[in-house]
C-alpha cells in the first residue's frame, strides 16, 4: 500500500442522537470532512503551493460524489472532546473518475467502526463533460494508492 491520510476529526454535540450514540448522518459528515480536508486542504508536500491532493486540478474542474458505500461495524457511543480518528487512501482511479476508501475509529486501539468507499467523477464546467485526469493529478493519486477497503457482501449478489 502507498502512503495514507490520517486526520482528527472533533466531535461535536450535533453528532450525537438521543441514545448517546453518533448519529450515522454526522458519521457520514465526519467522512466527508475528512475526505474534503485530504483532498482539497491538506499540506501533503512542503512546496508552499495549493493543498490537498486535488492540487494540480483546474480551476474549472470540479468532483462530483457518484457513488458512496458505508458500512457500520462497532458502535459509536459519543465521547465529548474524543476525536474521530480517519484514514483515507486511493483504491481506483478510471480516466474521470477515482475512489476513495476511508476508515473511521473511535479511537487508535479499535477496530474500524465505519468502513466506506466514495466514488468520485471530475467534471469540467468550461466543457460541461467529464475531465480526464491529468498525468499530474494521477500521480499525485498513485502515492496513495491502495487495495479497495473490505465491504460487507450484498445480499443476493
Amino acid at each position: 500500500m502507498g502512503q495514507v491520510f490520517d486526520c482528527e476529526i472533533q466531535a461535536r454535540l450535533r453528532d450525537m442522537n438521543v441514545g448517546a450514540h453518533v448519529d450515522n448522518v454526522e458519521a457520514l459528515r465526519i467522512l466527508d470532512e475528512a475526505r474534503l480536508l485530504f483532498l482539497r486542504h491538506a499540506p501533503l508536500t512542503d512546496d508552499g503551493g495549493r493543498g490537498g491532493l486535488f492540487r494540480d486540478v483546474p480551476s474549472h474542474a470540479v468532483e462530483l460524489v457518484a457513488s458512496q458505500r458505508v458500512d457500520y461495524r462497532a458502535e459509536m457511543r459519543f465521547t465529548a472532546y474524543q476525536p474521530f480518528l480517519v484514514r483515507i487512501w486511493v483504491s481506483h482511479v478510471a480516466r474521470t473518475a477515482v475512489t476513495i476508501s476511508s476508515e473511521l475509529r473511535i479511537a487508535a486501539d479499535h477496530p474500524p467502526a465505519i468502513v466506506a468507499e466514495t466514488s468520485l467523477v471530475f467534471w469540467d464546467h468550461t466543457a460541461e463533460a467529464s475531465w480526464p485526469i491529468s498525468d499530474e493529478v494521477r500521480a499525485a493519486l498513485a502515492a496513495y494508492a491502495g487495495e479497495p477497503v473490505a465491504l460487507r457482501e450484498r445480499p443476493g449478489r
